[in-house]
């Protein structure tokens, strides 16, 4: 068996162990190549305590400091980079061309929220001259943040920047699957001489660490990525509590090619970034809605790159596609493929799971599929592209549009009309044209409809973390 770190909990600046664990397997292979502690009621208690501790002296701490911290903790991540990397593909499965460059993700989410902190500025409303009215933004409070498994570094890093540069504590409950990640952060931080408490790690079962947080007086704001079923329910439990919650939810992301865009060029890109992390990620393209004039040729392109991806253990510096995280993907994906080809869906590559041990699925590509296909309708998370023929832009917009989701939507075209009419007419968080990039550390990310509240990143994604107060001071 090839071990990894064990990970520990990390409550009030110190590690602790737990008497009850959970495997961590390499979905490569299969085995079980460390454990993960299992966070208790009492240990939970104490991270609260930890966190409402760090909070009264990190929200008393300059912007600038804050800034120092966050700009040093960066530092010693890209430093450790490659060591982050690897545990990253052992754990996830992903390339560990992929895995490095998510490490530098994170730490550019690090390093604009430490420019950002020092500019939370407020606002004094012009009045008469006997009164004041300030505006100010102050720290939310302890924040109880959740991640998911399919960017076990960058995902965290993006909740922690967020806390700790506007000057919160957090409670930080990352995937159990993928946990090592979000542990480097953590003593990348207890390294740069962040206050113990400010940031606490706990792992465990997560409805029961969810259900026992939210509620809690101390926590006064959540923060979580995954799927749209699990948000609701912990926006449910924030609601009955009235806090606040930053949900970054699922999508099922159309790609719209337009007559006059190049489908060469278009079903390469498209097809590279498809098969990005085995397609398991919230913005990936997915659902593409090609005008029937170039659609032969993009389909053609785009299969041909499809087919020439490498797929194996991510550890292999060859390999350009891992495999999924675990065994309830590959059943989903199969589900998903199987019922688009009983209702008459051209199946144009992969279509399976890969013999062999390992969580391998094929690139997969599907065409022609009806409307009331569950791919069309599910998010598959993983490497499925369904692509469908439409006879013109206004149809493609109506396809787009027509399920709940909104995280993001892509475009290409090479009209400045149609442009335009991709801006306003699709209804997502994110729309990209000519680029399959829909995040980053400067712009602000989120979705609408049931793909989210609020947005994280950008010049936005701070005041998430604060309150508004006012004050009103007569002059006498």
């Amino acid at each position: 068996m090839t071990t990894n770190n064990d990970v520990q909990l990390y409550i009030g600046g110190v590690w602790r162990k737990t008497s009850e664990t959970l495997p961590v397997i390499n979905p490569a292979n299969e085995n079980v190549i460390g454990t993960v502690a299992v966070a208790s009621p009492e240990d939970l208690e104490d991270a609260l305590t930890a966190a409402a501790d760090g909070f009264r002296i990190w929200s008393k701490t300059s912007p600038w400091k804050r800034a120092e911290v966050l700009l040093k903790a960066a530092a010693l991540l890209r430093g450790r980079s490659e060591e982050i990397a690897r545990s990253i593909t052992l754990e996830n499965g992903k390339s560990i061309n992929e895995a490095r460059l998510e490490v530098i993700r994170g730490c550019e989410f690090f390093e604009w929220d430490a420019g950002e902190c020092v500019r939370l500025y407020g606002r004094v409303i012009p009045s008469e001259s006997s009164i004041r009215y300030i505006v100010l933004h102050e720290p939310v409070g302890t924040v109880a943040a959740f991640s998911p498994w399919n960017f076990p570094m960058s995902q965290p890093a993006r909740k922690i920047a967020g806390a700790i540069a506007s000057g919160c504590s957090i409670i930080m409950k990352a995937s159990e699957e993928t946990p090592t990640g979000v542990v480097h952060i953590a003593r990348a931080f207890q390294d740069a001489g962040l206050p113990a408490g400010v940031l606490n790690l706990v792992f465990g079962h997560p409805a029961q660490i969810s259900e026992f947080l939210i509620p809690r007086e101390q926590i006064r704001m959540i923060a979580f990525t995954g799927s749209t079923a699990v948000g609701k329910h912990l926006t449910e439990i924030a609601a009955r509590h009235m806090k606040p919650a930053l949900m970054e939810l699922g999508g099922h992301a159309p790609v719209i090619v337009c007559e006059d865009a190049d489908p060469v060029a278009a079903g390469i890109a498209s097809a590279t970034r498809k098969y990005r992390n085995s397609g398991q990620v919230c913005t990936s393209p997915t659902r593409f809605f090609v005008h029937e004039s170039i659609y032969d040729r993009f389909t053609k392109a785009f299969v041909g790159k499809a087919t020439s991806i490498r797929v194996g253990a991510g550890m292999d510096s060859d390999t350009q596609m891992g495999p999924v995280a675990n065994d309830r993907r590959i059943e989903a994906l199969q589900a998903l493929v199987d019922d688009a080809k009983d209702r008459g869906a051209k199946l144009l590559c992969g279509g399976g799971r890969l013999q062999g041990r390992g969580y391998f699925f094929a690139p997969t590509a599907i065409a022609e599929l009806s409307d009331d296909a569950r791919a069309m309708r599910e998010e598959p998370f993983g490497p499925l592209a369904l692509i469908n023929p439409v006879r013109s832009i206004d149809e493609a917009i109506e396809k787009a549009n027509s399920l709940p989701f909104g995280l993001a939507a892509y475009g290409f075209t090479r009209s400045a009309a149609n442009v335009e009419r991709l801006m306003s007419g699709i209804d997502a968080g994110n729309v990209s044209i000519n680029t399959l990039e829909a995040s980053r550390a400067e712009t602000p990310f989120g979705g609408v409809k049931e793909s989210g509240l609020g947005r994280e990143g950008g010049a936005e994604g701070l005041y998430h973390y604060t309150i508004v107060k006012t004050v009103s001071h007569l002059i006498e």
